[in-house]
């Protein structure tokens, strides 16, 4: 058998970039830099530094040990290889999980220079979560609804961090932003996971979808969306208005509401309207904060 040939440096740096999902680093960058300089109210070094790790290090780690951990799914998931994940070169295993945690690791001292206790409380929460969603021993993923509610952690800690990070004063309207933004994040990786019903049984891997079915999964998506709209309109003025963006979410999710486990793949095309739907969402929930800006100046 002919040895494969060796693995070059442009060859490594495309993998890891289709593993981090750069379409996805603004979900979680965004989160953070919007609650530090909302809270803050000013440019600095920690916004910068924290904005940057949130964009490509923390989704290199992410999505990076997630493809690394489950790989003979991929393998079997016709969806895999572009904006949905690379299926990665067995011989770039060592190497994402290497250069996830080389990368992290100079922010991460960065910001537990500068941070407090209680920060340091929250991002060593998220990065236990970033890893052990998808590594062993706890492989998080694979416990249904613990595996939902830990991607959202994923996306909603960010923001969390940020907070905590410039000292936030924290309301009944903020704890129902963040709590409105985490029954977004359950329903959204819930919805995700119908898609892969059938490679995650064949790979043996459990989830919320495999574990509860498709038509029962995605109707708890509706409910988790719906709730989130509801849930938002309990933040402070103009807050409310956000409510509106979970009807996109709604209308492409409600479709699928009877879906058979064995038709479950067509989700796909619900998904990829739900990545562009996020950028939609962020257009919008942007305009708010701005607004908000100027209220409370």
């Amino acid at each position: 058998m002919t040895a494969a040939p060796p693995l070059r440096a442009g060859a490594v740096a495309r993998q890891l970039l289709v593993a981090s999902r750069p379409i996805s680093w603004i979900n979680t960058a965004y989160p953070f830099a919007a609650a530090y300089l909302l809270t803050t109210r000013g440019l600095d070094a920690t916004l910068v530094i924290g904005t940057l790790f949130f964009l490509i290090p923390y989704n290199l780690a992410m999505y990076g040990i997630n493809d690394v951990f489950d790989y003979e799914s991929d393998l079997r998931n016709p969806r895999k290889g572009g904006a949905h994940g690379a299926v990665l070169d067995r011989r770039m295993h060592a190497i994402t999980l290497w250069s996830s945690a080389i990368a992290c690791l100079p922010f991460v001292i960065y910001l537990a220079v500068t941070g407090s206790p209680a920060s340091w409380a929250v991002l060593a929460a998220s990065l236990f979560f970033v890893v052990f969603y998808s590594a062993p021993p706890f492989r998080l993923k694979e416990r249904p609804f613990l595996d939902s509610l830990t991607s959202s952690i994923h996306f909603f800690s960010p923001a969390v961090y940020g907070l905590v990070l410039a000292g936030a004063v924290w309301t009944p309207q903020l704890v129902a932003l963040i709590t409105s933004f985490a029954l977004w994040g359950v329903a959204s990786h819930a919805f995700g996971a119908v898609q892969d019903v059938v490679a995650d049984r064949d790979a043996g891997i459990s989830s919320i979808a495999t574990a509860r079915g498709a038509r029962w999964t995605v109707r708890f998506c509706l409910v988790c969306y719906a709730a989130a709209g509801l849930t938002v309109l309990a933040t402070a003025w103009p807050g409310p208005l956000a409510a509106l963006a979970a009807v996109p979410y709604l209308v492409t999710v409600w479709p699928y509401r009877s879906l058979a486990d064995e038709e479950a793949p067509a989700a796909t095309a619900g998904w990829r309207r739900f990545l562009w739907l996020n950028q939609l969402s962020g257009f919008i929930v942007t305009l708010l904060l701005i607004w908000y800006a100027v209220l409370t100046a």
